[in-house]
């Protein structure tokens, strides 16, 4: 069984992570969804809702394309957390140049650490691409229209959360 891991904080979960899952499922059996705990960044949403955004917009996704997607919190390095979930394959979406030079040097840490395990990187569809969860809560937060980003669930955790709604 190939299993691939997909590390994030997913705060919140965009249209951009979930067609990078969408393209992951066509590589592995399992794919986990490595939530990453990150208490430094401060998530608006806590680790609890994160998982069941992602279990509630993947499960449909997971049906589709008879992937099995789960999701699996981490605080853990990486490749600790690759071991624990059995990953052969670390997943990685890149948006941009700037994505790359990042993850080309954790790839190498990474490498370092164990090169069994390898590292695939996915790019989103264009219309995707320039979507970061960071840009969407800032723009929720001034007021503006996320509902391009998001799926309608996320919008609408997001904008009780914000208070826009």
């Amino acid at each position: 069984m190939r299993i691939g891991l997909y590390p994030g904080t997913f705060d919140p979960l965009t249209l951009g992570h979930i067609d990078i899952i969408r393209r992951a499922t066509a590589l592995v059996d399992r794919l986990v969804i490595g939530i990453a705990i990150n208490r430094d960044k401060g998530p608006l949403f806590s680790l609890e809702e994160r998982v069941a955004m992602i279990e509630a917009e993947c499960a449909a996704l997971a049906e589709e394309t008879g992937t099995e997607i789960v999701a699996h919190p981490f605080e853990n390095l990486l490749i600790h957390c690759a071991h624990d979930v059995g990953a052969q394959i670390i997943v990685r979406g890149l948006r941009a140049v700037t994505d790359f030079e990042y993850e080309y040097q954790m790839v190498g840490m990474n490498r370092a650490l164990d090169d069994s395990i390898e590292t695939v990187f996915l790019m989103a569809e264009a219309k995707h691409q320039a979507i970061a969860s960071k840009l969407v809560k800032e723009i929720a937060r001034l007021g503006g229209d996320v509902s391009r980003f998001v799926t309608p669930d996320v919008d609408t955790a997001l904008q009780a959360r914000i208070g826009q709604k």
